[in-house]
């Protein structure tokens, strides 16, 4: 793993633990704007444990209201491990834990357990828009995000970024530099 990878991957999860080693009404709010950081590092390294920490954020964000206090414990307390054993470069261990931490979420909830699938398919499609609006295309955002463009598509029709973009070039100056371009 490439050490500013690492290092992002570390802030990530040293903020969730900060965030839920005490149970807050604020906690959503900064699980939400932590989960929104970690797509900036996604757009700017497009790298997939990047992309499993960022979903994982998102997905914890999303259940932990209908969390046990035995389930919180739990999470909070494999997010420490995860932590340990990414700072000590154990990678066969934070990967474990890592699976763990999915296993938690999966199993918290009887409701939330018939819809992770929705729950980390919506991750994914988020997190792919978000991306598009950074600029990726979205062959890029999907791909980068385990999604096909069918699965992303749908969803990019109906966000408004790209009806707020505006050139700031005009058409017509754009037509002249691109007959000069082409020799035309």
């Amino acid at each position: 793993m490439i050490d500013v990878i690492r290092k992002e991957i570390l802030y990530d999860i040293s903020q969730a633990i900060d965030i839920l080693e005490v149970k807050e009404e604020k906690d959503l709010n900064e699980l939400e704007k932590l989960s929104e950081h970690a797509i900036d590092d996604v757009a700017l390294h497009k790298d997939t444990d990047l992309i499993t920490i960022t979903v994982l954020i998102y997905s914890i964000y999303k259940i932990v209201h209908n969390l046990s206090e035995e389930d919180y414990k739990n999470i909070v307390a494999e997010l420490k491990f995860t932590k340990k054993h990414l700072e000590e470069n154990q990678l066969g261990r934070y990967n474990q834990s890592i699976k763990n931490l999915y296993n938690l979420i999966r199993k918290s909830d009887a409701k939330i357990k018939q819809h992770l699938q929705d729950v980390m398919q919506a991750a994914r499609i988020k997190k792919s828009s978000s991306l598009l609006q950074k600029g990726l295309s979205i062959g890029q955002a999907a791909g980068l995000m385990g999604l096909s463009n069918w699965d992303l598509q749908p969803y990019a029709g109906k966000t408004t970024y790209f009806e707020q973009h505006h050139e700031s070039i005009p058409a017509k100056r754009r037509v002249i530099n691109a007959m000069k371009i082409f020799g035309v």
